[in-house]
């Protein structure tokens, strides 16, 4: 097992890319370019962050050691965010993926009253190689069974889980989506209603949860609404070629606190 620190080592690079911000809806607000680099120093004892975007000041951070908020997979896939859902206040996370020579993050955030108020798409790839895209994902996309396998890694460090999965995504007559989903031995069925770029799981309208397509093959799932004193995930998927995708689940236990990060890898069967 890597340590946490040589799975961050992973990202060191130049990033050239874009911050694509989107209503909760799915409207493009804005766009701008990005250069990203993480540079190791004194023998990789030290990562240095620097992140310049057109028309705002660079942010320069360092960091020594990793930790609070953010996991690291051994691929160099993360997840960074608050480790409390509190009442009153805002939260949220980013959730990020690295394959070859592109990263792929996801940024969620709620407002102060727990709705969904904004999503960020970062699209990366190292500085000096293609920066190839995926096109828009699209429900089609999806459709099928996958199967693949899970890593969930805890905030206590904990050995890792490592078990299977199949996710099944079909359309019902009326033009509903029905997904199952199994982990291991649990196998979970749920049905959406689908509107355009928008998944929306409204079977209990309490707990309403959308997947909102973007470019680059990507996907978010969100809650509309995050609430005290139940359990929550924030997801993120990235449709890498037609037949392989990833998905990574950040999940909060009923007191808000957040205890552990899952990465998907799957296949179309």
């Amino acid at each position: 097992m890597k340590s946490q620190w040589e799975c961050f080592l992973q990202n060191l690079g130049v990033w050239e890319g874009s911050f694509t911000n989107f209503s909760p809806q799915g409207t493009l607000l804005n766009d701008t370019s990005s250069r990203l680099s993480l540079e190791g120093l004194n023998n990789n004892q030290t990562v240095r962050l620097t992140l310049s975007r057109s028309g705002k000041d660079d942010v320069i951070r360092e960091f020594m050691s990793v930790g609070g908020g953010l996991l690291f997979f051994e691929n160099g896939s993360f997840s960074e965010g608050l480790i409390q859902l509190g009442p009153f206040s805002e939260f949220g996370a980013e959730l990020a993926f690295v394959h070859e020579n592109r990263r792929l993050r996801l940024v969620q955030l709620f407002d102060k009253n727990g709705h969904l108020n904004a999503l960020t798409l970062i699209r990366e790839h190292l500085a000096g190689t293609p920066a190839t895209e995926r096109p828009p994902l699209q429900i089609n996309d999806l459709l099928g069974e996958w199967r693949g396998e899970a890593v969930t890694i805890y905030r206590d460090l904990r050995s890792p889980d490592i078990y299977s999965t199949t996710l099944k995504i079909q359309l019902d007559d009326a033009g509903r989506l029905i997904q199952s989903t199994s982990f291991g031995e649990r196998t979970i069925t749920s049905t959406a209603t689908i509107k355009g770029s928008i998944i929306l799981f409204d079977q209990d309208p309490e707990k309403q949860v959308q997947v909102l397509f973007l470019p680059d093959g990507a996907s978010v799932t969100s809650p509309l609404k995050v609430l005290l004193r139940q359990s929550l995930f924030l997801e993120a998927g990235w449709l890498i070629q037609p037949n392989l995708r990833q998905r990574m689940i950040r999940s909060y236990n009923d007191k808000g606190e957040w205890v552990s990060l899952t990465l998907v890898t799957e296949e179309k069967a």
